[in-house]
């Protein structure tokens, strides 16, 4: 039987969430005192921005939900979301796939360009300014497994309490998780790519090198976008990449358990061919996120290194 979940990272992640949050509050009263404006009432801090990076199967959307309790039983209003709900409508999956036959990493969701990245850009900046917002769903199941974005009508509604201040209940959100595999990677330079790419690995030479270097350029919207509106990263890393294939598997078990039928989910070589189609990037990103996202926020990154068994061996400050 694959192991229960065991929450011992929230313990580590809420002190220093906590602990940026005053920071991030600090800084905005400063801003607000260099510039007072007598004739409107100061508006309220924008949301810190979380990214929340972690191999598939690591427990990452799992994380989520207690570490947004436990903020909110603290008093401080969360929301948790997932690049997933930005991948790009079936349509466009289908699109891109045919404009690119020979990418293997674009026949499936997953890698850079995959994603809708204006959307998410969009949704994070009205969600800055609290105003109100929808955050897109994005159903996995459908069109057999392909998935696609579901219609606007049945997106998540935020902040819509907030129009109007005088009759509103709700309070202004003061965090936002933004959890995803491959948040806070960066585009490497050609030449380090190409050096990755001449190294003996799992999967880069599986793939043209023109098909990776077109990943690379995709992933340079991503940083434009997503890690400049940042505050701080959490990071979930692993003594060893590769435990991610066990951990999906561990996953598909728990799914066939869960449904009560054993022949749910994938298969161990389905699994394999999956999770293949992500390893490039953490071949090619991790090592750069593991050196530091932020070089001017000194702290603001917290990365939890886990064995196998997904239990913090080590916990680093960068």
């Amino acid at each position: 039987m694959p192991p229960q979940f065991v929450d011992d990272k929230s313990p580590i992640c809420i002190p220093f969430i906590l602990n940026r949050l005053k920071l991030h509050h600090q800084q905005h009263q400063q801003q607000q005192q260099t510039s007072p404006d007598d004739n409107h009432p100061s508006p309220p801090p924008p949301p810190l921005i979380i990214g929340l990076n972690g191999l598939q199967g690591v427990g990452k959307s799992t994380l989520v939900a207690p570490l947004a309790e436990a903020l909110a039983s603290q008093g401080v209003p969360t929301l948790v979301c997932s690049i997933d709900d930005f991948y790009l409508t079936h349509e466009e999956q289908v699109k891109l796939a045919r404009e690119n036959p020979d990418n293997a990493l674009w026949q499936v969701r997953g890698e850079p360009g995959t994603h809708d990245i204006t959307l998410l850009k969009s949704v994070l900046s009205s969600l800055l300014s609290h105003a109100p917002t929808s955050i897109p769903q994005y159903d996995k199941a459908l069109f057999a497994g392909q998935g696609d974005r579901l219609p606007p009508h049945l997106w998540k509604p935020i902040n819509t309490n907030l129009s109007n201040p005088s009759t509103s209940t709700s309070k202004p959100l003061q965090v936002i998780i933004l959890e995803g595999w491959c948040i806070g990677f960066r585009p490497l330079p050609p030449p380090l790519l190409f050096q990755k790419y001449a190294s003996p690995s799992r999967t880069l030479q599986n793939h043209r090198l023109e098909h990776l270097l077109a990943i690379n350029e995709k992933l340079r919207e991503y940083d434009e976008v997503i890690n400049s509106l940042l505050d701080a990263l959490i990071h979930i890393d692993a003594e060893d990449t590769e435990y991610v294939y066990e951990w999906r598997l561990e996953q598909e078990e728990h799914l066939r358990l869960a449904r009560g039928d054993p022949n749910a989910g994938m298969t161990k070589e389905q699994v394999i061919k999956f999770v293949d189609a992500y390893y490039p990037a953490y071949e090619l990103y991790s090592e750069g996120l593991r050196e530091g996202l932020f070089k001017d926020k000194p702290g603001a990154q917290l990365r939890m290194v886990v064995g196998r068994d997904r239990k913090v061996k080590q916990v680093i400050e960068i």
